[in-house]
């Protein structure tokens, strides 16, 4: 591809009133609009002085920024371009809504906590967003934390973790079934040297009792996470909600015991399907073998206090780092990695669980979402306006979501945010008044045409065809 030569570019001028870049937000906010999340955030948000008044429309505006591709507050100024005047009205400019969000205490945070998960169900209601009611299967509630990196020492909160890394600490709890892609339920801001574990209990089970109040309330949930919160607060909260458990094990002395117990024929080798990298020794290996014993755990609690369960051990062959340079070993060595299940052995076998714990992997990948969008950055120096952040950048991934398994297109129901945005949302259209009513011109040939007028005419009027 170059520049035409017949028809050269002599000039480029921003001069044109009709024109957005982000057409897909028409469809996007109607949906949001379908949810409420304008009069849920009116209802829920107390926050005071004129920095708060019209709670709704500023929350929305965050929304739909970050929806667009903003990852910090001066980038909401691209509600404010073209004609994007004509088509919305409350698109705040970026200085007020970094006052609206600076205003904000730990108390409003909670309450825009509050709007999140309502607003997340309302969506579900809409979309399917949460599966269809005739699905069936396990839900997987997998926990885990990262490190939002920032710099400079004018951050609320921020501090070398245990990454090695000054940031600030967002812990997330995603939902997920073999239905559907992983949504995020619920999230905390935390500062950046405290320890995984703190609040895991607590987010546990406010998203268990947003799963009671959705349609997948009734089937059964598995909750995992790594080795980082395997304790009894949050596995006894877990159960005591109702749901199972699935936590990598702390290789302490009790569970090295438990391994040594195993007998030697009770190993069933599997093979992976892509080999996986060991970056311990820096090898490739596509070759593994799992076992379980039951288990206790917790046993140096009170027997009341104890969780009794089963351990799933993977083993590995451990490599010789000098293997092929005459140093041969005498025998096989192996690499062991443990969790603790709670689940009934009829349900999920051996070689079955483990497979399921290891999936738990998958909210790695919202991370990395959150991360190549709004959360790119933690914009403000006060603490409670980037916990608010967070927390609207939540909605954004959610609505996301949602608008894409709208469009009932496979390619765009479990893609990325960034693969969203590009194909549906950050869509070129030029705006054309007649009659009282905006009518939208997209390019001709958009490849991503079909799954957009389906969102289109899912969320809009009949009456307001896409042209």
């Amino acid at each position: 591809m170059q520049l035409s030569h017949t028809r050269p570019v002599v000039s480029a001028t921003f001069d044109e009133p009709n024109l957005v870049s982000a057409a897909g937000l028409v469809p996007l906010m109607a949906l949001a609009r379908r949810a409420g999340l304008r009069e849920l955030a009116d209802e829920r948000l107390s926050v005071p002085t004129d920095k708060g008044a019209n709670a709704g429309l500023k929350l929305s505006s965050l929304v739909a920024g970050m929806a667009a591709g903003a990852d910090s507050i001066d980038d909401m100024a691209l509600l404010r371009h073209g004609g994007m005047g004509k088509v919305f009205t409350g698109a705040y400019a970026p200085s007020t809504l970094g006052s609206f969000l600076r205003s904000f205490t730990f108390g409003h945070v909670r309450q825009v906590d509050a709007v999140a998960s309502r607003f997340l169900l309302a969506l579900a209601e809409h979309t399917t967003l949460l599966g269809a009611a005739a699905d069936a299967g396990t839900v997987m509630v997998d926990i885990d934390d990262t490190i939002v990196e920032v710099h400079g020492y004018a951050k609320q909160g921020a501090a070398f973790g245990y990454s090695g890394v000054r940031g600030l600490n967002a812990l997330l709890a995603t939902i997920s079934t073999d239905q559907v892609a992983p949504v995020i339920a619920a999230q905390r801001l935390r500062k950046g040297s405290v320890g995984s574990p703190r609040g895991a209990a607590r987010l546990a089970t406010d998203t268990l009792a947003l799963i009671r109040r959705s349609r997948l309330a009734g089937r059964g949930v598995l909750v995992r996470a790594d080795s980082a919160f395997y304790s009894h607060t949050l596995v006894t909260a877990a159960l005591k909600a109702g749901a199972q458990v699935s936590i990598t094990a702390r290789m302490d002395p009790a569970v090295k015991r438990a391994i040594a117990t195993i007998d030697a024929d009770a190993w069933t080798t599997i093979r992976y399907t892509d080999a996986i990298y060991d970056e311990t020794t820096g090898v490739w290996n596509s070759r593994a073998e799992v076992a379980e014993v039951p288990f206790t755990a917790f046993s140096s609690k009170k027997k009341a206090e104890q969780v009794p369960g089963r351990l799933v051990v993977r083993r590995i062959p451990d490599l010789n780092p000098k293997q092929g340079q005459g140093q041969e070993t005498l025998f096989e060595t192996w690499r062991f990695h443990a969790f603790f299940t709670t689940t009934a052995p009829e349900a999920l076998g051996t070689v079955a669980a483990d497979q399921t714990h290891r999936a738990h992997a998958i909210i790695e990948n919202v991370h990395a979402d959150l991360k190549a969008s709004a959360l790119a950055h933690l914009p403000s120096g006060v603490f409670a306006a980037n916990a608010a952040w967070l927390v609207c950048a939540v909605m954004a991934f959610n609505l996301t979501r949602a608008a894409a398994t709208v469009t009932r297109a496979p390619s765009l129901v479990r893609a990325t945010t960034e693969t969203i945005r590009r194909k549906l949302i950050n869509v070129p259209a030029r705006i054309a008044t007649s009659a009282r009513r905006l009518r939208l011109h997209l390019p001709t040939n958009w490849p991503w045409q079909s799954a957009w007028t389906t969102l289109h005419d899912a969320v809009l009027p009949r009456s307001a065809r896409v042209t």
